[in-house]
């Protein structure tokens, strides 16, 4: 795919302190939650800077954590200076990938793809439709990624509803089949195990095995 005639894409990805992040996933997860989120961003982040179409990540954050995980697997890091909720972060990180990589088309990704597949990205990336494209989750009432062509504002409307918000507001549906490790973000226990089930990247995995063996007595404390 490196061949594909696409502009480049700036890759916008908002991380949550994870002191806070995931909270649907404590319940199972009391241990190892802040981990686990943590581990989300940077394998989201190292797929995302795996694909041929992606200049560059910007990882918008205050966790120092994330922060030197994600600039080790080569994103950079813009502080979240409005700190003021998702949008708000999405919307400052664009305005950075438009003002300093103005040829590059800007996508808003989640930070919680740990099973993303750098193919499958490339192919979602390769699909969008300008001005605007946006990727649905597997519930179907979600969005996991929000793409603006270049020089058109990126307009994220993420929350509850976000697919209908993304919609109204004029952005396409991506109607790709063979995404799913794009669509697969990750807010419960249930969704995590489907995410191991589609095979997560490395920093997931070293934690799911803590979890394992904390399970099973041989680190300690369960979980």
């Amino acid at each position: 795919m490196a061949d594909l005639q696409v502009a480049p894409w700036t890759l916008v990805i908002p991380v949550k302190r994870t002191a806070i992040a995931k909270s649907r996933l404590a319940p199972a997860y009391p241990q190892h939650r802040p981990e686990l989120a943590r581990a989300f961003a940077v394998d989201t982040t190292a797929a995302a800077l795996a694909s041929p179409l992606v200049h560059m990540v910007l990882v918008v954050t205050d966790d120092a954590l994330v922060a030197a995980d994600v600039t080790a697997a080569g994103a950079r890091v813009v502080p979240d200076l409005p700190a003021a909720g998702l949008n708000e972060a999405l919307l400052h990180g664009a305005t950075v990938a438009a003002a300093e990589f103005a040829g590059n088309g800007v996508v808003a990704l989640s930070a919680d793809l740990p099973a993303l597949r750098p193919a499958e990205l490339t192919a979602a990336l390769a699909a969008c439709t300008p001005p605007r494209s946006f990727v649905v989750d597997l519930p179907g009432t979600g969005t996991t990624l929000l793409a603006a062509g270049p020089g058109v504002a990126l307009d994220p409307r993420f929350g509850v509803g976000s697919a209908l918000a993304h919609q109204a507001s004029g952005a396409v549906p991506i109607e790709l089949t063979a995404i799913e490790s794009v669509r697969r973000d990750v807010d419960t226990a249930a969704d995590l195990a489907h995410a191991v089930q589609l095979g997560v990247g490395p920093a997931t995995a070293d934690v799911m095995s803590l979890v394992l063996g904390a399970a099973t007595g041989t680190e300690g404390l369960a979980c």
